[in-house]
């Protein structure tokens, strides 16, 4: 565990100001509004409408009485008497209505006859199981509860519609889909409810808790080499005259205006230092995560920035010395996200992500992920990865410190790592017992790292996808689709089917 920042020294730090306040664009590997976006489609698209589940607070202690009402969708244009449900599950952001028409799941729902339905995670988007976000409401935030609403919710659904759709639990076969940490709930629901799901598709899942992420980066440099020699080398040079400005006066301003950062540097701020480089770093880390995606039906912001635009800004020498390039990145970023200046204050994100207000920006679902983060998973993208090229500066106890001044102050990388082992243990880790469940991943998808790669038996299969990215055959096929992305897709269709039978 790295232990770059001493618990003493942080204390010297802690006594801060707010002014304007933000979110990073990334936590923990989630963009803002989820990790499957949040769609914003440019063409007229008829959406099923919301509806509403009355599901228990607490599935888990019998004397809870408290109920609240969960968001679902349905479209049910393809489905056939008999047909299979095909199930959606929602995630770490809102779950938009669009996914319902769209997407690569809806031409299996076309092939096989399915009822399409989609239900929105507990407490993110418009689903509020609690009054707001205080830490004493988010103990009933965890995957566990997801799970159990997702069990509930499929039997009080083949309830309500057994008379429209003449459900029989016998020939209704049940599918659960899901992308990222909806890719893990699938698999989870799989293992944990096997009598109740004939196949799950668990797509980018990962799977594996860990404290320290650094296999992100490691993926993250990795995928930038296979644009050609140069880009790592270039953006450590940037990095590393970074570092070395930072103690300087006159390099310190030229930063500040260089990276048009919305405030001054305080040289001796070592946790605004790690917030600088990991934003900066998160500039490409975003690229890297959904390079070549098929986003665009989302009307996704960035679509067009892909890891070989951002790596020939780096090796391209007329556009000055390496920092001045790393800068010109930061800038392209910026403008694409209608940004006027960078922040990297870390009072700044600290005070806005202990807001607890449905209706804050840190209730768009930062707050809710870091807290899951937090207490179930780590998943924590730090800079230990001794090969990455964007510098040493913000290591695994950052976000550990994070966590303690947004939640719980006992909430240090020791506790945290007690909790990803129990979740470990819960789930099975990498060594999940499961049937029936294909997990597909992306080669230059960070996330794979924490996932299934490799066959765990004949029933539960891996593919892994060359040159593709997070979530990739969750989207709707384009013409410019790799051999590999379009076999995967219709692998994928083919274990349904075999499913199905």
């Amino acid at each position: 565990m790295a232990t770059y920042m001493t618990f003493s020294f942080y204390l010297l730090l802690c006594v801060f100001s707010c002014g304007n306040c933000w979110i990073p664009r990334i936590i923990n590997g989630r963009p803002k509004g989820g990790m499957l976006g949040a769609p914003k489609v440019a063409h007229d698209v008829k959406t099923p409408p919301a509806q509403w589940f009355t599901q228990r607070l607490d599935h888990f202690d019998g004397a809870n009485v408290q109920r609240w009402s969960q968001r679902y969708f349905v479209n049910d244009t393809f489905y056939k008497s008999g047909g299979p449900i095909f199930l959606m599950i929602g995630g770490e952001g809102p779950a938009n209505p669009v996914w319902m028409v769209e997407g690569t799941w809806i031409h299996y729902a076309q092939t096989f006859g399915a009822i399409c339905v989609m239900l929105e995670h507990r407490y993110y988007g418009e689903s509020h199981p609690v009054k707001d976000l205080s830490i004493g409401n988010m103990r009933f935030l965890n995957s566990r509860q997801a799970l159990a609403d997702l069990a509930n919710f499929i039997d009080g659904f083949k309830v309500i519609y057994s008379q429209k759709y003449n459900f029989n639990n016998k020939n209704n076969k049940l599918i659960t889909f899901g992308g990222s940490y909806p890719g893990s709930l699938s698999a989870w629901f799989r293992s944990k409810y096997p009598y109740m799901v004939d196949g799950a598709v668990a797509t980018s899942a990962p799977i594996y808790a860990q404290l320290d992420f650094m296999e992100y980066l490691d993926v993250v440099t990795d995928a930038l080499d296979t644009t050609g020699p140069g880009c790592n080398q270039e953006i450590m040079n940037a990095t590393q005259t970074m570092s070395a400005w930072w103690g300087q006066p006159d390099k310190r301003a030229e930063m500040e205006s260089m990276f048009k950062l919305c405030d001054k540097i305080d040289p001796d701020n070592i946790l605004d230092r790690a917030g600088f480089f990991s934003n900066l770093a998160g500039n490409f880390e975003g690229v890297v995560q959904y390079n070549k995606d098929n986003r665009a039906f989302e009307g996704a912001i960035g679509t067009d920035i892909t890891l070989d635009k951002l790596c020939d800004v780096m090796t391209d020498f007329t556009r000055g010395s390496p920092i001045e390039r790393y800068a010109y990145v930061n800038t392209w970023l910026l403008k694409t996200y209608s940004q006027s200046c960078l922040d990297f204050k870390y009072d700044k994100m600290i005070d806005d992500m202990t807001k607890t207000d449905w209706n804050s920006s840190a209730g768009e679902g930062g707050r809710q992920w870091m807290y899951q983060t937090c207490a179930e998973f780590g998943w924590f993208q730090s800079s230990d990865c001794k090969k990455q090229a964007f510098s040493h500066e913000f290591p695994v106890n950052f976000s550990c410190i994070q966590c303690m001044d947004i939640f719980e102050k006992s909430m240090d990388c020791t506790f945290i790592d007690a909790n990803i082992k129990d979740t470990n243990q819960y789930y099975g880790g990498r060594i999940i017992s499961v049937t029936k469940v294909v997990f597909p991943n992306g080669s230059i998808d960070p996330w794979h790292a924490m996932g299934v790669t490799e066959d765990i038996s004949p029933d539960a299969t891996a593919i892994y996808i060359d040159g593709t990215a997070h979530c990739a055959n969750m989207y709707p096929p384009a013409d410019n689709d790799s051999p590999q992305l379009t076999a995967a897709r219709q692998h994928i269709g083919d274990l349904i089917e075999k499913w199905l039978q």
